[in-house]
């Protein structure tokens, strides 16, 4: 039996399939497919938007699911939301996709793109749909925030505790285990590849406390540098406090290796600076890895001797893309 070939993708079609399919949130104001997205904003909040893309080949691979594609697409908007302490409102999303496109792999992306906006308490809006060379998929998102608690880069103050979400190196190990699979990579390395999870409720928790956040999309160590940056301070990380990854083996933070997988990127965590007022940090919130102190500069404390922490993590214009990986590699200075 001959095969059929896959439905292309046809811009009428796809938006009448995605009026049918998905339905605007309480929030909005205007029908999906209408020119413009409408959301009522509460009283005394203010609006806190975010756009991010992926792009295949650079963010990621052929053949990875669309489901999971989609998924990805909005986490990587909610995670900066979070930096923030905001709440999701809605999602918008422009698919960049070549004619060819299967309409399929349209729908599937989609469906994961909506599962993960309803996951965070949120729907897609609107957005738009381009040919394109290549697949890419821009996603913006729109929440709100408490003004008094909008918490920036540039505000760690000398004697603050710096603490991250989550684990590091979560990327990092990722990427590690797809680069070392021969031949046509496993669903599940894909998989790992474009898990986000965005720490909304940690955000929020964080951002009536801290004195200033970010998210560790671009690595610990670059992020570690951008916030010291920003704020005018030094940071003192302490290796044997950071909650490593077990994806990521027996820590080695002195082994340029292993320390450029631990820094590669693509954790998307939250990094802050929380003053000792704040008083005791639950584990579930976040881990204290380190101190703010007066100066510049980054280092990391590895068996109670400072060192040097260089930059380091993706660098999507240095890159040509996942299979080059990062061309900056975090280093740690001999002591």
């Amino acid at each position: 039996m001959r095969r059929r070939s896959p439905a292309p993708l046809s811009e009428r079609r796809f938006h009448r399939w995605l009026a049918r399919t998905l339905r605007g949130g309480p929030g909005s104001l205007l029908p999906l497919g209408d020119d413009a997205a409408a959301l009522r904003v509460p009283p005394g909040a203010v609006a806190v938007l975010s756009t991010d893309s992926l792009v295949e080949g650079t963010h990621f691979l052929p053949g990875s699911p669309p489901e999971l594609v989609g998924r990805a697409a909005v986490a990587v908007n909610l995670s900066d939301l979070a930096a923030k302490g905001a709440a999701p409102a809605g999602v918008l999303l422009a698919l960049l996709l070549p004619p060819e496109t299967p309409v399929d792999w349209a729908q599937r992306l989609i469906r994961g793109a909506a599962a993960e906006a309803k996951r965070a308490g949120t729907t897609i809006v609107g957005g738009d749909t381009k040919p394109s060379s290549r697949r890419a998929i821009v996603g913006t998102v729109v929440g709100w925030a408490d003004p008094r608690h909008l918490v920036p880069r540039r505000a760690a103050r000398p004697g603050d505790r710096i603490v991250v979400t989550g684990t590091v190196g979560r990327g990092g190990a990722a990427y590690d285990r797809l680069q070392r699979r021969r031949g046509v990579p496993r669903p599940s390395d894909l998989a790992r590849l474009l898990s986000v999870e965005p720490r909304l409720a940690e955000g929020r928790w964080l951002a009536t406390r801290a004195h200033a956040m970010m998210d560790t999309s671009d690595g610990l160590a670059e992020s570690a540098h951008l916030l010291a940056e920003a704020s005018g301070v030094a940071l003192e990380l302490d290796a044997a406090r950071i909650p490593w990854d077990p994806g990521l083996g027996r820590p080695r933070p002195t082994d340029p290796a292993w320390l450029a997988t631990a820094c590669f990127g693509g954790d998307y965590e939250l990094f802050a600076a929380v003053p000792p007022r704040a008083g005791r940090i639950p584990g579930r919130i976040a881990t204290e890895i380190g101190r703010v102190r007066a100066g510049r500069g980054v280092t990391i404390r590895i068996g109670g001797v400072p060192r040097r922490l260089g930059r380091g993590g993706w660098q999507p214009f240095a890159a040509a893309g996942l299979s080059a990986g990062p061309r900056q590699r975090a280093r740690v200075a001999r002591p």
